[in-house]
């Protein structure tokens, strides 16, 4: 992820660095997002105006509200019940009046009045349904306020940034019915909160409407609320009841792209719905197509290692996704030389910001190329989404970008021209770290010494080495011969190379990185594991790796840790060096079963579906501690994870086709499982509508001792199955 700069070797003083003033586990807020708008709302569906929360109402990197208060007789009201529905499309809250009193006497009981919330975001803006009914035997006159505000914060400010200067907030009545809160932006973006409010408040003011209802016994009163996150002139749907009725609309039709699974297991279906829930939820649509965006509430926006490793955990089961990632970053794809922005001609998309301290510069992310595995992971991609699709029409249309990402590995991405890829950041703003691990301490020797730049990551090798296989493929599709001849020669040099300046007997792995003197950071890490995904790893290489990630110094009964605990900077309530991230256990699952070791992948793949289940809502957040499983005990929460965040979402699916052995090619018009195995929790699978070029299948798999059986239920057009058991 976008993890902080440093500005020393403390992790706590970098200057990006995200504050845990607040845990996001303890709050355990209730998460919407639609398209570049998203929300953090209390169990009441309430927004803090403490300074430290980072509850809010949030439109392209900007908080549009960040106070509301909803009060029955000017008291809180006693919570029942507050869900996020399973599909994610609304925040459901039920509440009561508590005890009011006069004096000593009870002047409404509680339970009287009944108040139901439901929330959901829509195209820029937050609607609300107020559903009030009086369950009292008399009629009651019941007053309900609604406090609200908007500080305008960028989220780095909510993230920890500290700004010299912002702009002013103005706000106003602007009807009866509309209150305006506006902000004087420093970028020039005009930005305002509009508030509309049916009924018409009986009082309303800058920061509060107020509402006087006359109840029958049994009579139900509806309040509609819709908050517009205002940066141009672009009318909204004022009415909640239509809003609710399209935003259901598009979002059954988004799930539609997608393969539907059910399992033997309520548990892991579950997981699963929450996970495609999710999924539906980040991705945002865009001129060019579908795209994940990485994860509420740090990183809503387009990060491209994240849309890459989301859209390759996926593809076998949602290929739309992965073609519209493809089709964004290579439209997005640096073609100028940038310091300041890490940009080089070719390399794919870092991150992108509309947020107003990146529009000002003040922080470098507004359009930002800053990662270095990116650009061979697009090309990774690219051939896999070929492979499983034929789609002659997107492969025809990004070939270019293919080939000019290719010539970035060639010509900047070698820095000292060794034959590895290295990086080194080329701005003092920008990213110390540019691999998936970015934190300023995530690259170190044995003895704790930061590794000085610039440096080769292992994983980094096999991301490369995988895009030139591929690209050789594509090449012969593409006519050019010659290109793709090079290209394996290429390969197989790399991979010989890599494994004399990267396999370390005693640690029985690759070594973390080469440093900027070439010399080995002898570090034992996941990153060594996410080597057999990208088939680098020699195969007697990868089956000493197998024993050493499943051993106890990495395996913590919940998933693998990014970092061995014999490490010197190993910590599990790190962000980097110890903690468990589901995605990586997912590539490395991937890989284990690509080389054949069925056993380790179904391992790794209980115990993060057993994760799941302990989690809030069974979704998996963007990391966890990495303390080791013990009895009654569930996983330990990292403070200020992203949840829900995409590439976290589509570790499930990754998870399953890992276990599966599951490829496809629709050139052969076939579908592969390689000693497939189901994991402990499941008995049977069902996989509905897999796609495999113009062709449909649904399967039936089912356990059978150690083996799966494998049932064709329904074949569309020209397609097999292959078994290897």
């Amino acid at each position: 992820m976008s993890a902080p700069v440093p500005t020393t070797h403390d992790e706590s003083t970098q200057t990006y660095y995200i504050a845990a003033q607040a845990s996001l586990a303890e709050l355990r807020p209730r998460t919407l997002k639609h398209g570049d708008t998203f929300a953090l709302f209390d169990r009441f569906g309430d927004l803090s105006s403490e300074p430290a929360s980072p509850e809010g109402l949030y439109h392209e990197d900007i908080r549009f509200l960040s106070h509301l208060r909803f009060t029955i007789e000017g008291h809180a009201p006693l919570l029942l019940s507050s869900t996020v529905q399973s599909n994610n499309a609304m925040l459901d809250v039920d509440l009561v009046n508590p005890d009011l009193l006069r004096g000593d006497t009870i002047e409404l009981p509680r339970d009287a009045i009944h108040v139901s919330r439901m929330k959901f975001l829509w195209n820029a803006a937050c609607y609300e349904i107020f559903a009030v009914r009086n369950f009292d035997e008399q009629p009651r006159k019941i007053r309900l306020a609604l406090d609200f505000d908007a500080d305008f914060v960028d989220v780095f400010e909510v993230r920890g940034f500290v700004r010299q200067s912002r702009g002013t907030v103005h706000k106003s009545v602007r009807a009866p019915d509309q209150a305006r809160l506006e902000y004087a932006s420093l970028d020039g973006v005009p930005r305002s909160t509009d508030i509309y409010f049916a009924p018409q408040p009986a009082k309303l003011t800058t920061t509060r409407a107020v509402f006087e209802l006359e109840l029958a016994p049994k009579q139900r009163r509806a309040i509609f609320v819709t908050v517009h996150c205002r940066t141009h002139d672009r009318k909204i749907e004022r009415n909640p009841l239509l809003a609710v009725r399209m935003a259901r609309r598009d979002l059954r039709a988004a799930t539609r792209q997608a393969s539907a699974l059910e399992t033997s297991s309520s548990t892991v279906n579950d997981i699963l719905c929450r996970s495609m829930a999710d999924i539906s939820m980040l991705v945002t649509d865009t001129e060019h197509g579908p795209y994940p965006y990485a994860g509420v509430p740090w990183f809503s926006t387009a990060f491209g290692r994240d849309g890459l490793i989301t859209a390759l955990q996926t593809l076998w089961m949602y290929p739309s996704l992965a073609r519209g990632v493809l089709r964004f970053l290579a439209a997005t794809q640096s073609q100028t030389n940038e310091p300041g922005r890490d940009a080089e001609p070719g390399k794919i998309l870092h991150e992108m910001r509309r947020g107003e301290l990146a529009r000002l510069g003040e922080v470098p992310f507004e359009r930002y190329y800053g990662s270095v595995d990116a650009t061979p992971l697009f090309i990774v991609l690219a051939g896999r989404y070929w492979r499983y699709t034929k789609d002659l029409e997107t492969l025809k249309l990004i070939w270019p970008n293919i080939k000019a990402a290719l010539a970035w590995i060639d010509q900047y991405g070698d820095i000292d021209g060794d034959g590895f890829v290295e990086y080194s950041r080329r701005s003092g703003t920008g990213l110390t770290n540019q691999g998936w691990k970015d934190s300023g301490d995530a690259v170190f020797h044995s003895d704790g010494v930061l590794a000085e730049p610039p440096i080769a990551l292992a994983e980094v090798q096999g991301y490369v080495y995988a895009a030139r296989l591929l690209v050789a493929q594509l090449a012969e599709v593409m006519g050019e011969q010659a290109l793709a001849s090079t290209q394996r020669d290429r390969a197989a040099h790399l991979r010989e190379r890599f494994d004399a300046a990267f396999w370390d007997d005693d640690l029985g792995m690759y070594a973390l990185a080469l440093d900027g003197q070439k010399r080995p950071c002898q570090v034992r890490s996941s990153n060594a594991g996410q080597t057999l995904f990208t088939g680098i790893a020699l195969p007697e290489r990868a089956a000493r790796m197998a024993r050493v990630l499943v051993d106890r110094e990495f395996f913590t009964g919940w998933g693998l840790r990014t970092l061995s605990a014999r490490e010197r900077r190993f910590n599990p309530a790190s962000y980097h060096n110890g903690s468990i991230w589901p995605h990586d256990n997912a590539l490395i699952a991937l890989g284990l079963s690509s080389y054949g070791h069925a056993a380790e992948t179904v391992q790794i793949a209980n115990a993060l579906f057993d994760a799941a289940s302990y989690m809030d809502l069974r979704r998996l957040p963007e990391l966890f501690c990495g303390m080791p499983r013990r009895r009654d005990k569930g996983p330990v929460l990292y403070p200020v994870a992203c949840s829900p965040q995409a590439w976290a979402a589509a570790t499930p699916f990754g998870l399953l086709q890992a276990c599966l052995g599951l490829e496809i090619d629709a050139s052969a018009r076939v579908v592969r499982l390689r000693h497939p195995r189901l994991p402990a929790s499941l008995e049977w699978l069902r996989i509905r509508r897999l796609v495999v070029g113009d062709a449909h299948l649904d399967l039936l798999l089912r356990r059978h001792d150690a083996d799966v059986a494998v049932n064709v239920l329904r074949k569309e057009g020209d397609v097999e199955v292959a078994v290897q058991l």
